[in-house]
């Protein structure tokens, strides 16, 4: 049985062949194509090549080349796929379920403390329309405030299962007046997440409001039926979804 033949080792096609096949390769083609070798890939990213690609799908893109002429096209190119690829991506759940969070709201004045509020999240109906509001139902008989007070502190807080973390949503005090069978309604901007959070705004704000009983309690005290809590974009001012809360 005879050998086989060993391989030949054909030659590089012309370079003419190259450039000329490159003006019909689309952007896909020409990007594996630059991977080859060295030639290849100093004639697959010409600006001559990928200056019409970019200039027709990510012209604002293209026109950075003016002021930067030392950024070629392909690279221009490939940041302006990145970022749309970037826009269209299905942003991920998030890690944290409702049923992972407690929520803690805590009112108190200079003399007395008025009540604390504190509800698992598994224990909280979700809202219907999938927006980060909740109801806490004021079940306790202590729940009542003065008409007008001198210096009350409402804290809400969010804590983790188990409390191994807790976050702060609001913390604001100073006058207040209740009215009997309207509404108390607090908030407090939030701030930015990740290390700076103190250089930009987040844009959302911490939304807490007290339902009050439309009669007065003796003592010329409030009797406080309900309380509900929410984080509102400033934005659009609106109440945001159940995933950007979260």
């Amino acid at each position: 049985m005879s050998a086989a033949p060993p391989p030949q080792n054909h030659p590089p096609p012309p370079w003419e062949v190259v450039l000329l096949v490159s003006h019909h390769l689309d952007t896909k083609n020409l990007a594996v194509a630059s991977c080859v070798c060295k030639s290849w890939c100093a004639t697959m990213s010409s600006d001559n090549l990928w200056k019409p690609a970019c200039a027709s799908h990510f012209p604002s893109l293209s026109a950075l080349q003016a002021t930067h002429p030392n950024l070629p096209y392909c690279r221009l190119y490939a940041l302006g796929l990145a970022a749309s690829r970037c826009r269209a991506r299905v942003p991920a759940k998030p890690r944290l379920s409702l049923g992972d969070l407690t929520f803690v709201v805590d009112m108190r004045s200079r003399d007395f403390h008025i009540t604390t509020v504190s509800k698992p999240g598994d224990e909280i109906t979700p809202d219907p329309n999938g927006l980060f509001r909740f109801e806490l139902v004021a079940d306790e008989e202590c729940l009542s405030v003065m008409e007008i007070m001198d210096h009350v502190r409402i804290t809400w807080i969010v804590a983790l299962r188990g409390w191994k973390a807790v976050f702060t949503m609001m913390e604001c005090e100073g006058k207040a007046s209740f009215i009997p069978g309207a509404e108390g309604w607090f908030s407090q901007e939030l701030p930015s997440p990740g290390c700076c959070s103190t250089a930009a705004a987040s844009g959302l704000v911490a939304d807490l409001k007290l339902g009050f009983c439309s009669r007065n309690v003796t003592g010329g005290r409030i009797k406080v039926e309900s309380v509900s809590v929410g984080i509102l974009s400033m934005s659009r001012w609106r109440y945001a979804s159940m995933e950007d809360g979260l």
